[in-house]
């Protein structure tokens, strides 16, 4: 395994990782509710799972 020859100053270290930041989650509407929600993603509002704005499957009581 490689190791390095010389210790990386925190200086240098924390220079590289300037460049890595969190972005904030993209929200979306749905045109058909109105209800908020992620970008990509489906979501349960009223015992129903929506997917760009179409009900995907409806929750059943077992």
């Amino acid at each position: 395994m490689a190791h390095p020859k010389r210790k990386i100053s925190k200086t240098r270290r924390d220079k590289r990782r300037t460049h890595y930041k969190a972005t904030p989650a993209q929200i979306a509407a749905c045109p058909t509710t109105g209800e908020p929600h992620l970008y990509h993603r489906a979501y349960w509002l009223e015992d129903k799972l929506y997917y760009k704005g179409k009900v995907i499957m409806e929750k059943t009581e077992a």
